[in-house]
């Protein structure tokens, strides 16, 4: 099983209310406009995904994002795609749409930043609490 963990915290301007993308960031700070980033100060981006990981995700394999915060867990499926550029220094952006550039993760999501359960989002608002991501790669 391909799999990659991403620990990153929470911020005060957290809001998650994008409804066509969800993104993680290494990114130290937050301005309330972020209104898709889940939580900063990732301990990678997509530049330190491994190459192995890189190459399910271009070979279009589905991809299964697991958020943990606390005692809640979330789930999000995307897609990976032949066009995934794959190289951002700080920034994973989910999406629903199949748009792509440097920092999209996946695409075809069937979730977005909005529709992260709001207990994990509230929770995310705090600074102090870490998350969590689990990327798995369904084959």
């Amino acid at each position: 099983m391909l799999r990659e963990i991403i620990r990153c915290r929470g911020h005060e301007n957290v809001r998650a209310t994008h409804k066509s993308t969800l993104e993680f960031t290494k990114e130290d700070y937050l301005t309330p406009k972020g209104d898709c980033i889940l939580c900063i100060e990732a301990d990678k981006g997509i530049n330190d995904l491994s190459e192995e990981f890189k190459r399910a995700l271009k070979e279009g394999k589905r991809l299964l994002i697991r958020i943990k915060v606390a005692d809640l867990t979330d789930e999000v499926l995307a897609e990976g795609s032949p066009r995934l550029i794959l190289e951002h220094p700080y920034s994973m952006v989910v999406r629903k749409s199949d748009y792509i550039d440097g920092r999209t993760l996946a695409i075809k999501a069937n979730k977005a930043a909005k529709d992260i359960d709001r207990r994990i989002v509230e929770l995310l608002k705090n600074p102090k609490t870490v998350a969590e991501i689990e990327l798995i790669i369904l084959e």
